[in-house]
């Protein structure tokens, strides 16, 4: 995405998008080897990357990477090129539950995606359209509910290994910003007792060391009973927790699904809104231009726009 591509503050016409899937990623050690979908604009060079990290819904395929085309679609016709992998946690895989890691594979999950940024030659030979389109230097992560983990321990969230006690530090410094929605939010007395038994993992994160810039996405009516018991605030603890710079885009009336985020006209999302779905492209495809484009617009536009009508669908905080 050249500055040309996009004046700045502004979106643009959308450009066809092409996407190519599955690229298949050699992975020594790993169950499986690790296949990718990867969705770029048909025009246009020196475009930023978005590596996306999916959730864990009941759907079959969503959890995938055949899932976000909501998102994946938005910001690639708008610039971006977006790297999906399918985590060994997707129920698509059909691992055995005594598989390494299992059930949910969060250092794993992790991995990926530090896998995909060693891998970008790989990726550029198995879809030719993209050779020497990719602006290496600028590398964001994106991630919803348990893709929201990944992705902060990707920007910098620790927590206590639960098979060894050890600290793990899973930062990468090749991502330079990140989006996080509908994540989930500090451990200890946050989580439920079906947490702390069956995901430990989740009782002892830590975003005090999580400096990477950051946009934290969040419904105020997204409850995640099964998770915390904090109620909606919970989502919001990626923020509040963690150093700046740092800004929180809080969705009025929004569910889990964010109205929608993670495939088009999908059964599981509680809180279907077309419209808030365009506020969450629109923010986040913004603030990552932005943040990887110092001096551009894009995301004091995207916040004037939001707060202009008289019933806005949300607001933002930024620290």
């Amino acid at each position: 995405m050249s500055e040309s591509t996009h004046p700045a503050g502004t979106f643009g016409s959308p450009t066809p998008v092409l996407s190519v899937s599955p690229v298949v990623l050699p992975a020594p050690g790993r169950a499986v080897d690790l296949e990718v979908r990867v969705s770029a604009p048909v025009t246009g060079g020196d475009l930023p990357v978005i590596l996306l990290s999916h959730g864990q819904g009941y759907s079959n395929n969503l959890s995938s990477l055949n899932g976000y085309a909501p998102l994946v679609n938005f910001w690639a016709a708008h610039g971006f090129v977006v790297i999906q992998p399918t985590h060994l946690s997707s129920t698509t895989l059909r691992l055995p539950p005594d598989t390494p890691g299992a059930p949910l594979h969060w250092r794993s999950r992790a991995e990926d995606m530090k896998r995909v940024l060693d891998r970008f030659d790989v990726i550029e030979a198995a879809v030719p359209q993209l050779r020497g389109r990719l602006d290496r230097g600028r590398v964001a992560v994106a991630g919803h509910s348990m893709g929201g983990h990944t992705a902060s321990l990707l920007l910098g969230a620790r927590l206590t290994d639960p098979e060894d006690g050890t600290e793990a530090n899973l930062a990468e410094p090749r991502i330079k910003a990140g989006v996080l929605l509908a994540a989930p939010g500090r451990g200890g007395d946050a989580v439920t007792d079906v947490v702390a038994e069956n995901y430990p993992f989740l009782s002892t994160t830590d975003f005090s060391a999580m400096t990477t810039p950051a946009l934290v996405v969040a419904g105020d009516k997204d409850t995640s009973a099964h998770l915390t018991v904090r109620g909606p605030q919970w989502h919001a603890d990626p923020y509040v927790l963690a150093p700046g710079p740092k800004s929180l885009l809080t969705l009025f009336d929004a569910e889990h699904g964010l109205g929608g985020v993670s495939g088009y006209d999908v059964a599981e999302t509680t809180d279907e809104n077309p419209e808030r779905v365009a506020v969450v492209q629109r923010l986040t495809w913004a603030y990552l231009r932005s943040e990887l484009y110092p001096g551009d617009s894009a995301w004091q536009a995207a916040c004037d726009a939001l707060t202009a009508g008289p019933d806005p669908l949300g607001r933002v905080e930024s620290k």
